[in-house]
């Protein structure tokens, strides 16, 4: 796992094994779309821990939904800075927010249903529906969460 801050704080610290958990990270897009945001969940249902996005890619691996991917990089590393080459040259990501208890049982909810329920999955624009719709559709059930997307985060009023 990368060294992620959140108010000093490292997401390693932060990440309770005996706790309900989602945490939401944040990192530019890949080149050349590096001036807007990328977002992405990860759950923590008591040490099971888990990273749900939306990529341009789709369908990258076993646990992939069309563009909705579970686990397809660790849960704090940030897109590579060039497609595909994540491994070498990575974004450093930004720990946003995290909530934990019942919020974050209800959101693990929404997010471990949206290979199901997320309409957007197998469609991907740079203007939405994108990474940023997909987060901002399961933030709207939860306003109480107190996250917020980003200014740049292009795509999360698509609808």
């Amino acid at each position: 796992m990368t060294n992620s801050l959140v108010n000093g704080i490292r997401f390693e610290d932060l990440l309770d094994k005996g706790k309900t958990q989602v945490f939401l990270f944040t990192c530019p897009g890949n080149i050349p779309f590096s001036f807007g945001s990328h977002p992405w969940f990860v759950t923590n249902k008591r040490g099971v821990i888990a990273r749900w996005e939306i990529l341009f890619r789709k369908n990258a691996s076993s646990s992939s939904w069309g563009h909705l991917h579970l686990n397809f990089l660790p849960p704090s590393q940030g897109l590579g800075i060039f497609p595909y080459f994540e491994k070498r040259f990575a974004y450093r990501s930004k720990l946003i927010r995290h909530v934990e208890g019942e919020i974050a049982e209800r959101m693990i909810e929404v997010i471990e249903n949206s290979p199901q329920s997320y309409p957007y999955k197998f469609k991907f624009l740079l203007t939405g529906p994108n990474s940023n719709t997909y987060a901002a559709w399961v933030l709207k059930s939860f306003p109480e969460s107190g996250f917020k997307l980003p200014w740049n985060a292009f795509g999360k009023n698509y609808n």
